[in-house]
């Protein structure tokens, strides 16, 4: 049986702590910026910890 490729788009995305949690970059603040308040994209900035229920499929194209 060929060996599991990994998804490396999803790879350039997250990164996994030590731990095993996926972290990712906020959502949000890619266009449509002037609308938005200053303090909104401020709060957009920097990585978050994904949902428990993205966990699951992430890791399994991450090969993990």
């Amino acid at each position: 049986m060929p060996k599991m490729k990994s998804h490396t788009g999803m790879g350039k995305r997250v990164k996994v702590t030590g731990k095993g949690k996926i972290v990712a970059e906020q959502a949000g603040k890619r266009h449509l910026l002037e609308k938005k308040s200053s303090t909104r994209t401020r709060r957009l900035t920097g990585t978050v910890e994904l949902a428990k229920a993205d966990t699951k499929r992430i890791k399994k194209l991450l090969g993990r």
